[in-house]
């Protein structure tokens, strides 16, 4: 029994290690959408390419948690509910590289905007849609932490609002360019940007999914609130 108190023990201790790692990870990515949103809005080309070159570092951690979780299941041989938590830690790491890699493209797309003119309210509106995913990130990371079920389920419905912001932003592009053929260019990486940042937000989706999952054993049977989806297609 005191064997089994011990690998149970050393079990803990490293999964607390590996979950340090995974808010590290959060961290940074939280940090990185927050200032390639404000290089886009302050046109901080410098900002952007720091941006840019972080992502190398989030990558390094989705890495190491990986190598750290294998590392768990093949010398832990964790009980079935242990191994969930596990799965559940890699799962919501390759959801934060996804956040970072977007966070990275929206720095990218920055660069190139900060040489053309100026796209009026436009990165404002850029800024505050960032700012509302970020939030909902916390959100969702706060949850995993505290195995919060109905914080993971407010997560999971207040992804409709980020697809309306998006919506939003999309019609607005689409003004832009209808008004004067020299915002198209412009206005469609500004679209490029607000579609990546949309797409942080369903990964948020996805870790209060897989809390939601860690902590009942099932994932949401029902499908996600989605707000109207606008493309060039429907309109």
């Amino acid at each position: 029994m005191n064997t089994d108190r011990h690998i149970a023990s050393a079990f803990d201790r490293d999964l607390e290690g590996v979950q340090a790692l995974v808010l590290k990870m959060a961290g940074l990515v939280e940090a990185a959408l927050a200032d390639a949103a404000s290089a886009l809005e302050t046109r901080d080309e410098a900002l952007a390419e720091r941006v840019r070159e972080g992502d190398a570092a989030i990558d390094l951690l989705e890495e190491q948690v990986n190598t750290e979780c294998v590392r768990l299941i093949a010398i832990r041989a964790p009980a079935a509910s242990d191994l969930r938590t596990v799965l559940t830690v890699m799962k919501i790491a390759a959801s934060l590289e996804r956040c970072g890699d977007y966070a990275k493209n929206l720095a990218k797309r920055s660069i190139v905007l900060a040489q053309m003119h100026t796209i009026e309210g436009a990165a404002g509106s850029i800024r505050r849609m960032a700012r509302q995913v970020s939030l909902l990130l916390k959100d969702a990371l706060d949850a995993f932490i505290s195995r919060d079920v109905d914080l993971a389920h407010a997560v999971r419905q207040q992804d409709r609002d980020i697809d309306q912001m998006y919506s939003a932003l999309f019609r607005e592009f689409l003004t832009h360019m209808m008004e004067d053929p020299r915002n198209i260019t412009a206005c469609m990486h500004l679209h490029f940007i607000a579609k990546n940042i949309e797409r942080v937000g369903d990964h948020a989706t996805t870790i209060a999914e897989q809390v939601i999952y860690l902590a009942t054993g099932d994932l949401p049977r029902d499908p996600r609130p989605k707000a109207e989806s606008v493309t060039m297609g429907n309109l």
